[in-house]
């Protein structure tokens, strides 16, 4: 029986990547969380076993991060942490870099200095391809981020390679493809969509028989309805995760469905989802969808990034043929779990 330190626990990939660990292994696991005054651990709620335990850990205090790791001196350090919405980073870049790049070096010289046996993943993100070269994108494509956030991720992935080639550190880091689930938070456009039409499914349904609806039917506000992303679900990228941390030697990998979609089909499938019809009327900033003559969705020049990444497809071919990876869940299925789930919350 070994430790395992997964920090970001309270969040989705934390806790799916929890929920595996227990059911796949016999180790004891550390959720690290940030301390708060209002608790945050809606997806931590149902976990409740002996061989897991919560502890105190802000990934931004070196000192926090170096007496944890010289105390318990993991087998396993998953660093799942992170600032992770990207629109956010241009309005708090030192914060993205503090928490998703300086926090990784603190975490290597910890482990570096208190237990160089112990294996190391750190999250990365497709974003740190940014503004691709070629399609699809894979291991060896160079990194061309197009936003703090990427910027910074970037920055771990070459700390993480000079930790392992200058200290022989079992240490990877990968290159994670938009990955989403009921446990996303609704800040990020995917649960921001689902969530959105399961309202307007709710509020049509009320229209219907004869209820109504005070003030309308307000519509769904979106950004770039053209930038395309490779999706797939969280639930799925936990396990690529502990195979990349099992292998005879540590090498990076991207995880992806090797398929591509827009915003716009995002909303298309979860519109299905929920037997909504209607049409796309208009171009760019005024394009919406209409129902019935009710505008569903519209686009809100506000949810538009400084430097838009147009187009993010995986190749995961590397990890499928090493790790014997692949997804479980195709797009059509991430959205119809997503939208059934806020459905029932609405």
């Amino acid at each position: 029986m070994g430790e395992i330190i997964i920090t970001g626990v309270s969040g989705q990939d934390g806790s799916y990547m929890v929920d595996y660990l227990l059911e796949n292994t016999n180790h004891n696991i550390y959720g690290g969380v940030r301390r708060l005054s209002v608790k945050n651990h809606q997806n931590i709620k149902h976990i409740n076993h002996p061989r897991f335990k919560l502890i105190d850990l802000d990934v931004t205090d070196p000192v926090n991060i170096t007496g944890v790791i010289r105390n318990i001196k993991p087998d396993y350090f998953i660093n799942l942490a992170a600032n992770s919405f990207v629109g956010s980073s241009w309005e708090m870049p030192i914060n993205h870099y503090q928490t998703n790049a300086l926090a990784v070096l603190h975490q290597l010289e910890a482990i570096r200095q208190y237990c160089p046996s112990c294996r190391y993943y750190n999250a990365g993100s497709s974003e740190e391809f940014g503004d691709v070269q070629y399609s699809p994108q894979d291991e060896k494509h160079p990194l061309r981020p197009r936003s703090p956030y990427g910027a910074a991720k970037a920055s771990a992935r070459h700390l993480v390679k000079v930790y392992r080639e200058s200290f022989d550190l079992y240490a990877v880091q990968g290159w994670l493809f938009n990955h989403e689930s009921e446990r996303r938070g609704e800040e990020f456009v995917t649960r921001k969509i689902t969530k959105g039409i399961a309202r307007i499914a709710h509020q049509l349904d009320l229209e219907k028989h004869m209820v109504g609806v005070v003030g309308g039917i307000k519509p769904l506000n979106l950004g770039n309805l053209d930038a395309k992303r490779d999706w797939s679900h969280a639930e799925d990228f936990v396990y690529g995760i502990w195979l990349m941390m099992n292998q005879n030697e540590p090498k990076d990998y991207v995880l992806s469905s090797n398929e591509t979609h827009s915003v716009r089909d995002f909303v298309n499938a979860a519109l299905e989802q929920a037997g909504i019809s209607g049409e796309w009327t208009g171009k760019g900033i005024n394009e919406k969808f209409v129902h019935n003559g009710k505008v569903l969705v519209e686009v809100n020049p506000q949810f538009y990034r400084p430097a838009e990444v147009e187009l993010l497809l995986g190749d995961s071919t590397k990890a499928r043929d090493e790790l014997m990876w692949e997804p479980q869940n195709d797009f059509k299925t991430l959205v119809s779990r997503m939208y059934d789930n806020d459905k029932i919350k609405v």
